[in-house]
């Protein structure tokens, strides 16, 4: 048998065993309890007359500085990353802070070279990026 036969041969088993595993498997997944789930509604529309259902609870109030830090500032602060003064690094941050804090305020709110605008957190008041920053310096 040419090389071109055996290859055409094996080719055939493998789809014939390939066919036969996916069949199997999905035989599998045909119990009613799997049907009832995959058909299952993902959400409910509300009617006027009924009852509300309850919303997400919205934090009140501004975040903590840390809180900030922690989830918009810290994956580049902590590791220099596009040029990023690293945290408690005195030496990169006293160039900076020379130039007073309202500068490092409008550069952190505004963007600055590789710091995007509010260092991505769009939904941040200025108030939070200002207690992001003292609390990065104090770090």
């Amino acid at each position: 048998m040419s090389a071109k036969g055996i290859f055409l041969r094996r080719l055939a088993v493998s789809a014939v065993t390939a066919l036969s595993l996916v069949s199997a498997v999905h035989a599998a997944d045909m119990s009613e309890e799997a049907i009832a789930e995959r058909i299952a509604p993902v959400g409910s529309v509300y009617l006027e007359g009924e009852a509300p259902v309850e919303t997400a609870a919205v934090p009140s109030g501004p975040r903590a500085g840390d809180a900030v830090y922690n989830t918009y500032c810290m994956a580049c602060h902590s590791t220099g990353a596009a040029g990023a003064p690293k945290a408690g690094d005195a030496a990169a941050w006293e160039p900076r802070i020379a130039q007073g804090k309202d500068t490092l305020v409008s550069h952190a709110i505004n963007g600055f070279n590789g710091m995007p605008a509010k260092g991505t957190c769009m939904d941040c008041s200025d108030d939070e990026i200002v207690a992001a920053i003292d609390h990065m310096l104090s770090l």
